[in-house]
C-alpha cells in the first residue's frame, strides 16, 4: 500500500493501560464511521505497516482505544506518535455539494456566471477558515471554502461553481500586477 493511495485517519497518541492498548486520536468530522475498524496502516519509517485490530472501544468522542492482534511491546512502541492511514477506497462516496479535499485538486473554480477563477492547486485546512489555493493566469488566488458559496460540484467536468463576493478575485490579480 502506497501513502498516495491512502488518507490520514489520525494519530496514535499514547498507550492505554498495561495490556498493550493504544489510543488513536481520529482526525475526522464523522468518528462514528470508524467504530468497526478491522485494520489500519501505521506509517513507520516512511512505510505503511498494516496493524490488525483485535478489539476497539471509544475512549472519547474522537479517540479509539485499540488492541492489536499478535502485538508485541516493540510493535506498540513503534506505533506511538505515528500517523494512521486507511485506503482511499474505504471512504464513503460523497455526492451533491460535498467533497473530499484530495478529490478536488485540479478542479476549476468558476463563478456563478461560469467565469474561470483558477485551478485548485491545494487546500489549506490548517487554519480556522479553510481555503482553496488556486492558480489563475500564473497568480496565486486564495478562495475561502464557505458552504453557502458553493453552488455546484461537478465531478465529471471537474469544476466547482461558487457564488463569490464581487471583487474577491480582483484583489489577487491587482495586487499581483503591483508586484510585477
Amino acid at each position: 500500500m502506497r501513502i498516495e493511495d491512502c488518507y490520514l485517519l489520525g494519530k496514535i497518541t499514547r498507550r492505554h493501560g498495561l495490556a498493550g492498548n493504544v489510543i488513536l486520536k481520529l482526525d475526522t468530522d464523522q468518528p462514528e464511521l470508524y467504530n468497526k475498524l478491522e485494520s489500519i496502516f501505521v506509517e513507520i519509517n516512511g512505510l505503511l505497516v498494516p496493524f490488525f485490530i483485535e478489539r476497539s472501544s471509544w475512549s472519547k468522542n474522537d479517540a479509539l482505544n485499540l488492541a492489536f492482534k499478535n502485538s508485541s511491546e516493540t510493535l506498540v512502541d513503534q506505533s506511538l506518535g505515528k500517523s494512521v492511514y486507511l485506503p482511499l477506497a474505504t471512504l464513503p462516496k460523497l455526492s451533491g455539494k460535498q467533497f473530499y479535499y484530495h478529490e478536488i485538486i485540479g478542479f476549476d473554480i468558476l463563478d456563478e456566471n461560469g467565469k474561470e477563477c483558477g485551478v485548485i492547486r491545494s487546500v489549506n485546512d490548517q487554519t480556522a477558515q479553510n481555503y482553496f489555493v488556486t492558480n489563475l493566469d500564473g497568480k496565486e488566488v486564495v478562495i475561502p471554502i464557505i458552504k453557502d458559496w458553493i453552488l455546484e460540484v461537478d465531478r465529471e467536468e471537474r469544476f466547482i461553481k461558487m457564488q463569490l463576493p464581487e471583487g474577491l478575485i480582483d484583489v489577487f490579480l491587482v495586487s499581483a500586477k503591483k508586484d510585477e
